[in-house]
């Protein structure tokens, strides 16, 4: 397909290096990929591929760019002739013309996109003899800066790299004498030894998951509308668990994308596949569950496709990529793969967003299996009735049955004359006259029932949802749940004319939370009556509607009632219903001495056989007066109310199902409206090598397995580029979510392509990766650069030195809570919630409910930053002052910027003047001298002593402040108060308030945040 360059065109432009990006970003747009907005037939991203358009060797002659039609074209006098097109507004410069004309002029050789290229170990340099080489990756380097006539810079001083290192590592300083024992032994042994321990040490994990969750999105809210709370801090603990036990990658990539489908999967191999719930969700009433699915669909594929393979698919959801080789169709079928996760388009507000996995303790575990044991014993006793008290229940049904009798019928139960789906289920008429759906189970469906009562002047009707033996999980074929979620009513006469009916007065015999039968009469398809039929044992349940008129048929009218079940809850249709009507006034679903719909039926029709279900509600009725079970009644009261209040307890987190995979089509230009659309199956790119499945349905193990598979060149470059890009300050190639035509060829390919098979020939080892970099020489060296290497290389491309960058936002904070000594070390866990100001949270409001932010209190407040509670609507002030994201999209580098806020942030934040209070206060513990406790206080926050000038300048700050705060001892009072922190009180309040802003001054110091 491509025409690769020989030795003989080497002295010419690289294609990949210097061609392709000139190309990319003129040209592709109108000759690239995108077979929609592709002109005049004409292809420049490739040179030929037999297809029915005009390759670039069309309109390329190599060896002569006169000849050449493209090079004729860039350079033609006209508007119409010129390109690119003036309207573009992309003219090419002359140093990019001279390029295309050096290029065609050496024999217009293509080469392949270097990312798609297989990854293959390239040869060590010669520069692996050299003595400055201490592994592989350094040979590389020198070599890069030898042929650019450049030499490495010199090693960085031990107090330096030893809080390098520790910073890259674990996101935390070292200790004092840390430092100070690597400073008098700077030996590779020594540093070496240094590395081992921060690698084993379970800060590694924290720092490392720090970046992944960035990529995948986690956080502890919605994000969509009220941006609700959710539970999954369980799947960010799996993370730091499996970067400290150093998980091989290709593991740690199968158990999220399909830890669910694992043969023999295991809770923790469950918890990770909660990867594929990290995206937004929404519960706002209004919202369409089709649209809201679609857009969940193409979050997954963003998502996967810039975490494992560096691309930027998004664009191809609406049309082909303009700039790389994926289609539209490609974008669908890899969202394909996702189509079998259980969820809902649009959630009920306030729930748990199911399905989660429940997570007890072993203790939680042994007390829910002895309650239940002891519930199960009460029930029994409770619901197997002895001989004698069968006896009297079987009169008192027949007392019940004749006092039902003198009441006469107050609801006319009715067999529907005839009921139609609109997905295709059938229906058969049972004897006691309700309706039993079986065949098609649809996604959604719309019932239509029509009814020809006995009784013509009508108040209302009645729905009843029966169990049955075919259904044996509750109410509905799928979960044994249903969503009704909407019922209209009309007349329907004998010429076929039909009179809507209006509703009203909706009550019912049981209501789930936040589906209430009210919810069937709002005009919103994303909201309905529901009544938890997967969780309360096969109870029948019934739903009663007044009409807003009396209802008076005539000859030959019937009544029709239509039930809506458009719910983003997946099949979730009644399965068995029976209809009544009532000529009663105000009619509800209250029976005659509060017997359920059900049996006041079976009361009615003693001629009928009584379903189990309907047995049940007689016996717990009469049971629950029988008095001799009192006791027996209490006990068993007070053991569900305590499994209850166990189960509220037992963390959880939202779970990845699969159930039967939805239909996916393609949707022209995005429209999740538009069915017009090809149906897809899963399956990957075309232009990356082919997953191997047998002609059966790929499932996302099969894409994990195709992810990390030796073909796939992507990922093991992707990783190695942003590993280098953690320890450097920037990629090898630098922009991490786009290693694709619009993204940049990478400084040192052959390092790049180096690092990669090694990675994935130690079997995808993280740690060898990161041991390897951060001991190679060239990780080693200062990051103070010369004027001459400032002037020749000022981004550092060449590695001709180390970066120096800020924190992360996250590590700011830790730092400080550190230097202070009131970091909480403690692994894992729920998220927490630090001082955040008053009144933040005001215009956020969940169905109305402000939010109530309250700070954790104890320990749980100096908990390290990457614990925060992270909504994304209204991420936490410190974290958003210094570029955290807010996690509503992967994110694979942040946005870093130096801002006046983020100064007065470390000022005034209390977390920050809290740590420096407590700073203060350690260093006032100790006698000594002013001058003595501010070199004291440098050795603590930046490892080395201060210098003279430092220190006059601290002097006079502090001298200055013991007068301000002596003659304000409310302002010295403000100040020590501040946090939860206990203040010292055996200091004088001033001099404590004081050294406060000593401390302040040192941890706002553009020195203490930034790892050089």
């Amino acid at each position: 397909m491509f025409l690769l360059g020989s030795a003989a065109q080497a002295e010419g432009p690289g294609f990949n290096h210097e061609v392709r990006p000139i190309l990319s970003d003129h040209c592709f747009q109108c000759h690239g990929p995108d077979t929609a907005a592709r002109k005049a037939k004409l292809r420049l991203d490739l040179p030929d591929d037999g297809a029915d358009f005009h390759g670039a060797m069309s309109v390329l002659k190599p060896g002569s760019p006169e000849g050449s039609e493209l090079y004729q074209r860039i350079l033609a006098p006209h508007g119409d002739d010129l390109m690119p097109p003036p309207e573009i507004g992309k003219p090419l410069t002359e140093s990019q013309i001279a390029t295309l004309a050096d290029w065609i002029r050496h024999g217009a050789a293509y080469e392949p996109h270097w990312a798609y290229m297989p990854v293959a170990r390239p040869d060590l340099p010669g520069e692996e003899r050299d003595a400055w080489v201490r592994n592989p990756i350094d040979a590389f380097v020198l070599n890069q800066l030898h042929a650019n006539g450049l030499e490495p810079s010199p090693e960085a001083d031990p107090v330096t790299l030893a809080r390098r290192v520790h910073f890259d590592l674990t996101g935390l300083p070292p200790e004092p004498e840390t430092v100070r024992a690597f400073e008098a032994d700077p030996s590779d042994a020594n540093y070496e030894a240094m590395v081992e321990k921060l690698l084993a040490s379970p800060h590694y994990g924290e720092s490392m998951a720090a970046d992944w969750l960035d990529q995948v999105r986690y956080a502890d809210t919605n994000g969509f509308h009220s941006d609700e709370e959710r539970s999954v801090w369980p799947y960010r603990d799996y993370v730091i668990d499996a970067f400290n036990e150093n998980m091989p990658f290709d593991q740690f990539t199968r158990e999220q994308l399909a830890g669910d489908l694992l043969p023999d999967a295991t809770r923790r191999q469950k918890v990770a596949s909660a990867f594929n719930r990290m995206n937004q969700i929404t519960a706002e009433g209004g919202a369409q569950p089709g649209e809201y699915l679609a857009m969940y669909a193409a979050d997954r594929v963003r998502t996967v496709s810039t975490v494992w393979m560096g691309s930027t698919m998004a664009c191809a959801q609406c049309h082909d990529h303009k700039f790389d080789p994926f289609s539209t169709r490609d974008f669908y079928s890899l969202s394909a793969f996702f189509a079998d996760i259980q969820e809902q388009g649009v959630y009920g507000g306030g729930s748990r967003w199911e399905p989660v996995l429940e997570l007890p303790t072993d203790e939680q575990t042994g007390q829910l299996a002895a309650l239940d044991r002891k519930v199960a014993l009460l029930q029994e006793k409770l619901t197997n009735p002895t001989p004698r008290v069968k006896r009297e229940m079987e009169r008192w049904i027949a007392d019940e049955r004749e006092t039902m009798a003198s009441y006469g019928d107050r609801w006319e139960f009715v067999a529907p004359a005839s009921v139609v789906s609109a997905g295709g289920t059938d229906f058969t008429t049972l004897e006691d006259g309700s309706v039993l759906a079986s065949g098609a189970n649809p996604e959604h469906d719309t019932y239509t029932l029509r009814l020809n009562p006995e009784s013509r002047d009508l108040a209302g009707f009645m729905l009843e949802a029966l169990p049955h033996e075919t259904m044996p999980r509750g109410l509905s074929r799928d979960n044994g749940n249903f969503v009704l979620t909407e019922i209209e009513a009309a007349r329907i006469g004998a010429d076929g004319s039909r009179v809507p009916v209006l509703l009203t007065n909706p009550s019912s015999t049981y209501d789930q939370k936040d589906f209430e039968v009210t919810r069937t009469l709002d005009g919103n398809p994303t909201t309905g009556w529901a009544v938890s039929g997967h969780e309360r044992n096969h109870r029948p349940e019934a739903a009663v509607f007044e009409f807003s008129e009396r209802q008076k048929l005539a000859e030959g009218e019937m009544l029709e009632v239509v039930l809506h079940f458009d719910h983003g809850a997946l099949r979730h249709v009644i399965g068995r219903m029976r209809m009544a009507v009532t000529e009663r006034k105000r009619p509800t679903a209250r029976m005659p001495h509060n017997f359920e719909p059900a049996a006041y039926h079976a009361l009615l029709h003693p001629e009928l056989p009584v379903h189990p279900s309907v047995q049940k509600l007689f016996e717990e009725r009469f049971l629950a007066q029988w008095t001799e079970y009192d006791d027996e009644r209490e006990a068993l009261a007070a053991a569900e109310q305590e499994r209850k209040d166990i189960r509220a307890s037992i963390p959880y987190v939202l779970a990845t199902v699969a159930v039967e995979p939805r239909t996916i089509r393609v949707l022209p230009r995005g429209n999740w409206m538009d069915e017009s659309g090809d149906i897809v199956e899963p399956a990957v790119p075309e232009s990356l090598p082919p997953m191997q499945v047998e002609g059966r349905r790929a499932t996302r193990l099969d894409l994990a397995d195709w992810l990390m598979s030796d073909e796939n060149p992507l990922p093991a470059r992707v990783f190695a580029n942003r590993m280098w890009k953690r320890y450097f300050g920037r990629g090898l190639s630098r922009v991490l979510n786009d290693l694709g035509s619009q993204g940049e060829w990478p400084t040192h390919p052959q390092l790049l392509d180096w690092l990669a098979s090694e990675f994935r020939d130690s079997g995808w080892d993280v740690k060898q990766l990161v041991r390897l970099i951060v001991t190679s020489s060239a990780y080693r060296q200062t990051s103070q650069a010369t004027p001459a290497l400032r002037e020749r290389d000022p981004g550092n491309m060449l590695v001709a030195r180390q970066g120096s960058f800020r924190l992360p936002a996250e590590s700011v904070r830790d730092n400080a809570l550190a230097i202070s000594g009131l970091l909480t070390e403690t692994v894992g866990g729920p998220s927490v919630y630090p001082y955040q100001p008053d009144g933040y949270y005001a215009n956020c409001n969940t169905f109305g409910r402000p939010l109530n932010y309250v700070s954790s209190p104890g320990e749980n407040q100096y908990r390290r930053g990457m614990y925060t509670f992270w909504k994304r609507s209204f991420l936490h002030p410190s974290l958003l002052a210094f570029d955290a994201p807010s996690r509503e999209e992967c994110t694979a580098d942040r946005v870093v910027s130096n801002t006046p806020l983020q100064a007065l942030v470390l000022l005034n934040d209390p977390t920050y003047v809290e740590a420096a209070r407590v700073f203060a206060q350690h260093l006032l513990q100790d006698d000594g001298t002013d001058d003595a406790r501010i070199q004291q206080a440098f050795e603590q926050a930046l490892s080395r002593p201060a210098a003279p000038e430092e220190e006059q300048i601290l002097l006079a700050l502090l001298d200055q402040h013991r007068e301000e705060y002596a003659a304000a001892p409310e302002a010295a009072a403000e100040i020590d108060a501040t946090g939860q922190a206990p203040v010292n009180t055996d200091e004088n309040p001033a001099e404590l308030a004081a050294w406060t802003s000593v401390t302040r001054a040192i941890l706002n110091l553009h020195e203490t945040i930034t790892r050089y």
